[in-house]
């Protein structure tokens, strides 16, 4: 099949990817550019997995075509780190435990990432809206709420030079019911 060069600007580098008239952004990214933190979960737009920003909005790069995205400013989850240091997402996921086998990690941290730039002080109940799309099978959803809920704070710490609050780091210290984020209950022995 007839490919199609591409140009993506992705992380703040442009790529030129040859891509067929099908490939989706996700695949693009994967194999044309090399960047392998975009995970593809169910390959169906339900699992969240494979969220990237583009033009700073949230996208399921698995419905999302290559060619539809040529032009866009595209974010994964490899160009939120420094070189020195974990994005304040990402470090908040490490240090509250809210990430188990990692494999849907990305895209939540992509997710929360567009929230928090969206809204410096979301509510629990506003960080479940926004994550509700992002599935998970491991961590019960509790610790993922209050790791974004820790990178709110550091993010507003640092944005007015305070000292980031340090207690409940992944002591699970909001709702004991945060993993009926998609409507199911897990039993308490899930949410460690």
């Amino acid at each position: 099949m007839k490919r199609t060069l591409v140009t993506l600007h992705v992380n703040g580098a442009t790529w030129e990817v040859a891509v067929r008239p099908h490939d989706t952004l996700a695949l693009a990214l994967r194999d044309g550019c090399g960047l392998t933190g975009t995970k593809i979960g169910c390959d169906m737009g339900t699992c969240g997995c494979c969220t990237v920003l583009v033009d700073g909005r949230p996208v399921l790069s698995c419905l999302t075509l290559a060619l539809e995205a040529e032009g866009a400013r595209i974010e994964t989850i490899e160009g939120l780190a420094g070189a020195e240091r974990l994005h304040p997402v990402q470090r908040a996921f490490a240090e509250c435990g809210g990430s188990q086998c990692g494999y849907c990690t990305p895209g939540f941290v992509m997710t929360s990432v567009a929230l928090l730039r969206d809204n410096a002080a979301p509510s629990r109940e506003e960080i479940k809206a926004a994550i509700a799309g992002n599935l998970c099978r491991c961590t019960g959803y509790a610790k993922i709420v209050d790791a974004v809920e820790h990178a709110a704070a550091d993010l507003r710490a640092a944005s007015t030079g305070a000292t980031p609050p340090t207690g409940g780091r992944g002591d699970s210290g909001g709702d004991q019911d945060d993993a009926g984020i998609h409507g199911r209950r897990q039993p308490a022995a899930a949410r460690r």
